[in-house]
């Protein structure tokens, strides 16, 4: 009776407000991310010019129904400015049980163990809930966390994805459904939700994370993109650019003075 009672208030939260997924006018146009796509090919030289790293090993996770295939494009950035990019080789993103959390934990074991130094971790909408809940089960490997479009609320109201995720996941047990209660709660890393307004896919109030003075170590930063878009547009590429390209400890909030506040902005 307990067990469900919690299950029972947990998903009653889904209905407690007006959350919404986003108008299907910007569901509708989520292939202008093609253009997207055509930015980030004609501006691919000039990524090698932005802000170098220091070696450290990132690790990348795709959104749901992805596969490494999407950020392909991503990785070979990555690559170019020192890091050591890791895919996640589990192929398509569809299912999270146990034994999927155990080959995310291996991943991060592994990159942690070859190179000696702490991962950051990059995920595309639900590959950014995955990489924060990583970060959260082992938080003295991660560097640092960015998540793209990704649903990290408690409310799933937000993603027009939820109801094909169940279809194809089931009803979550009773551990998943806590863990669905605390999304929203950042993990102890330096944490980046970067979000877009016209998001077709996850309404960017579902990716906003507190960043009050109670958690200094987490920022949300808004970005002109589409969802299918988020891992090659230009502005995001540049965003994680400077993101890992702090020193380890030495992690700030993006600096948004000058020119760079009409593109970056605080949601």
């Amino acid at each position: 009776m307990a067990q469900a009672t919690f299950d029972d208030a947990v998903f009653a939260m889904d209905e407690m407000d007006d959350a919404k997924p986003p108008s299907l006018f910007w569901t509708f146009v989520e292939g202008r991310a093609i253009f997207e796509l055509g930015s980030f090919l004609s501006l691919r030289l000039l990524m090698r010019y932005l802000p170098k790293g220091d070696g450290h090993p990132v690790i990348v996770l795709p959104g749901f129904l992805a596969s490494d295939a999407s950020t392909r494009p991503l990785r070979g950035v990555l690559k170019d400015l020192n890091y050591v990019p890791y895919a996640w080789g589990m192929g398509r993103n569809l299912k999270f049980d146990d034994e999927r959390e155990e080959q995310m934990l291996g991943l991060l074991d592994q990159a942690y163990r070859d190179h000696g130094q702490k991962v950051s971790i990059i995920g595309w909408s639900l590959g950014g809930v995955f990489a924060r809940e990583i970060a959260k089960a082992a938080p003295e490997k991660v560097r640092s966390v960015i998540s793209l479009g990704s649903p990290i609320s408690s409310n799933r109201n937000y993603s027009n994805a939820r109801k094909l995720y169940d279809r194809i996941n089931g009803a979550p047990e009773h551990t998943q459904t806590a863990r669905m209660a605390q999304l929203h709660v950042p993990p102890p890393a330096p944490t980046t939700s970067i979000m877009s307004k016209t998001d077709g896919i996850v309404a960017w109030q579902g990716s906003v994370q507190p960043d009050d003075a109670s958690n200094p170590n987490t920022e949300n930063i808004e970005v002109p993109a589409s969802h299918f878009g988020l891992g090659v547009n230009p502005l995001v590429i540049y965003l994680i650019a400077d993101r890992l390209a702090q020193a380890e400890d030495e992690w700030a909030p993006f600096d948004r003075d000058g020119f760079k506040g009409v593109f970056f902005r605080a949601p």
